[in-house]
């Protein structure tokens, strides 16, 4: 070689040398992220160097990147026609149609990528994120092993392959395949020891699966590393709370609340708050909460996780109208959000808007396909309008000698959110050994009910009453009409009229005694756990005796889950005339008692699970002048629930109170009540 030439060659390298020297800093800019000035660097290089391949190449992954996902198409699609044998324009091409989101057409390029060259780690990499992407999670997980293959521990690999079966778990969640969701995080668990993200899919898992014991200890598990310590007491926060335990959930997230500071993560101070007013507001601290509340308000006036708080406030509250307004505000904000489509589905479903609440719900659906508390929303709400026919059976008997058997069917079958369609049979056959009389009496009546406002609803049954006994037969028409407001929030009144006949025994059913009621119930409830609820009925009947009966009670709930409360129940009734020979019908009667009552409640109660009630209740009576008399009361029931279409139960009753019977008896009442849902969901619904 000449020494001109080796000049030359010298000349070449050194040049080459001191590029690659000046575009270092660009190179830096990209591998540790920060991508805007990596872009500046390289569009200036290639101000001066147009046709440079790696600046162009760097410049496009920079602009990627930062988001620009169509011009980096578009930037590595020309390098593609300048160098199309070039397989690192290729990589890059591939990479770029990822960050479109074009999955499909990466898919496919990469598959020739990888017939060009099978031992590419990019390329298998590549198409293990793209297959992760079409949410192909097995074809994902080979490829990318195959990729560790050709570089093992690499780290983008491994983040890869941990994404790729959080990823595959989250579909068998979503496709309520339990068992399967877990087993894959716990092979992710052993893949990567103790990871955060993998263990909080986990807690997540279990408390979806109602499995709280399990979510629990993952939560402690992901305690132990102090770096995590805020999200467990988060999370431990709310599976206290689903427990039942709302002090522990206030405690919890207390300790969590307290502990931030100005070094804490920015990203657990607004969950870690969040958390915290959710326990107040659990354990009915609505002052503190709402004080909380505002004041970030005030900050942050149109954030949509404090205007959640807010609406979830008032719900605790019943001001279901103002939540509605805040849920609202939600959706104008972002309408994707979960909380304000799921939370505006049970604002609007207290307030008795269901058509609004079903489209809110499946809204929710739209955005988060098979979520499910969506789905539990509208499973519950379907239950409402289902048809069902109910039956019971009992037995009763008094210590004045009367017997009687009854069975009891009724129909309801609604036809859409606002009507329904009434059907009601009843037998009754009574029989008293002593004085020798038996009648039975078959009841048949039709109605209707339906919605006229949303606070508004009306029934109404009218039928026939057909009596047999010792001494007569007969037929009366029979009717009851009765209107449901919910005038202001926390109130309920009803008001209505009912003709009846006086069945308890076989000498009154021969008498063909008519009752006709006036009657109103008025129950108030309260935030603070006091409720009060009153009865009054005024009774006209057919032999010119009128009777004034006021009811009334004062309770306080003392635990929710199961429902305990105790209280003072008050009762007078004054008849017009008193016959004692015939029915207790005294001139003045007052009794007083105290109660309590723990109830599970069937319509909380899940598949293959018991549900209870007893009541238990003890007092003095005051019949006319006379002395004091003790009483007592015990009601009970115990039913199971065999599916979520039905269900049976048995239940019993046994009181001395006068009032309790026509004839002023100790009475007692054993009976079997079964119900079934005639289909899934509404007919009404698809």
């Amino acid at each position: 070689m000449s020494f001109k030439n080796y000049l030359k060659v010298c000349l070449i390298l050194f040049t080459s040398f001191a590029y690659t020297q000046e575009m270092q800093e660009g190179f830096t800019y990209l591998e540790t992220g920060n991508y805007a000035k990596a872009e500046t660097f390289f569009k200036n290089i290639l101000q001066d160097y147009p046709n440079n391949k790696t600046a162009k190449l760097c410049y496009g992954r920079a602009v990627g990147l930062l988001g620009n996902s169509k011009e980096a198409v578009s930037i590595f699609n020309d390098l593609r026609e300048t160098y199309p044998e070039d397989y690192e324009v290729k990589l890059n091409y591939a990479e770029s149609l990822l960050w479109s989101k074009n999955y499909e057409g990466a898919k496919t390029y990469y598959e020739g990528l990888i017939k060009e060259n099978n031992q590419s780690f990019s390329a298998l990499l590549g198409y293990a994120n793209t297959l992760s992407n079409l949410k192909l999670y097995d074809e994902a997980l080979i490829y990318v092993n195959k990729a560790l293959n050709v570089s093992p521990g690499n780290e983008n690999a491994l983040t890869s392959k941990k994404f790729i079966y959080l990823g595959h778990a989250y579909q068998n969640q979503q496709a309520q395949n339990y068992n399967e969701a877990e087993r894959l995080l716990k092979e992710n668990l052993n893949l990567f020891n103790n990871d955060k993200e993998t263990l909080l899919n986990l807690a997540n898992l279990y408390l979806i699966a109602n499995k709280l014991e399990a979510a629990k200890t993952t939560y402690n598990l992901l305690a132990n590393n102090p770096e995590n310590k805020l999200m467990a007491l988060n999370g431990l926060a709310l599976v206290a709370h689903l427990n039942g335990k709302e002090k522990e959930a206030l405690k919890l997230s207390e300790q969590a609340f307290l502990s931030l500071g100005s070094g804490t993560d920015s990203k657990l101070v607004q969950p870690t708050t969040e958390r915290y007013i959710q326990a107040l507001i659990w354990n009915k601290k609505y002052k503190t909460a709402n004080t909380l509340i505002s004041n970030l308000i005030e900050d942050k006036p149109n954030e949509n996780w404090l205007l959640a708080l807010r609406a979830t406030l008032n719900i605790y509250k019943s001001d279901f109208k103002r939540s509605v307004t805040d849920y609202n505000q939600i959706l104008e904000n972002d309408s994707s959000s979960f909380d304000g489509n799921l939370g505006k589905a049970n604002a609007l479903k207290a307030i008795g808007f269901y058509d609004e609440a079903y489209k809110s719900a499946e809204n929710t659906l739209t955005f988060y396909n098979n979520q499910k508390d969506a789905l539990n929303f509208i499973k519950t709400l379907n239950t409402n309008f289902t048809p069902f026919w109910e039956t019971k059976m009992s037995y009763s008997f008094d210590n004045g000698d009367n017997e009687a058997y009854a069975i009891q069917t009724n129909l309801e079958f609604p036809t859409s959110t606002k009507f329904k369609w009434l059907a009601n049979y009843g037998y009754r056959t009574t029989s008293n050994k002593v004085t020798d009389n038996d009648a039975t009496s078959n009841d048949f009546s039709l109605g209707f009910g339906y919605q006229l406002l949303p606070n508004i609803i009306f029934k109404g049954t009218a039928g026939v009453t057909s009596a047999k006994a010792n001494t007569s037969d007969y037929t009366q028409l029979v009717t009851d009409i009765t209107f449901n407001i919910k005038p202001f929030k926390l109130q309920v009144l009803d008001i209505g009229y009912k003709s009846e006949i006086q069945s308890f025994n076989a000498e009154l059913l021969d008498r063909e005694i008519v009752m006709n009621n006036l009657y109103a119930n008025y129950n108030l409830s309260t935030n603070f756990n006091l409720g009060w609820f009153t009865q009054y009925f005024y009774t006209w009947q057919n032999d010119d005796n009128n009777r004034n009966l006021l009811f009334t009670s004062l309770y306080y709930n003392i635990m929710s889950k199961p429902s305990l409360k105790a209280g003072l129940n008050y009762q007078y009734i004054t008849f017009k005339n008193q016959v004692p020979t015939i029915y207790f019908s005294p001139e003045k009667f007052n009794a007083a008692e105290i109660f309590v009552n723990l109830i599970k409640d069937e319509a909380i109660t899940k598949s293959n699970e018991w549900f209870y009630e007893l009541t238990a209740a003890t007092g003095l009576q005051y019949i006319e002048n006379d002395s004091s008399q003790s009483t007592y009361r015990i009601q009970g029931k115990l039913g199971y629930k065999f599916t979520e279409r039905s269900l049976l139960n048995l239940y019993g009753t046994r009181s001395n109170i006068a009032s309790a019977t026509a004839a002023g008896f100790t009475f007692s009442e054993i009976g079997l009540r079964f119900k079934w849902y005639l289909f899934n969901s509404p007919v009404f619904r698809n």
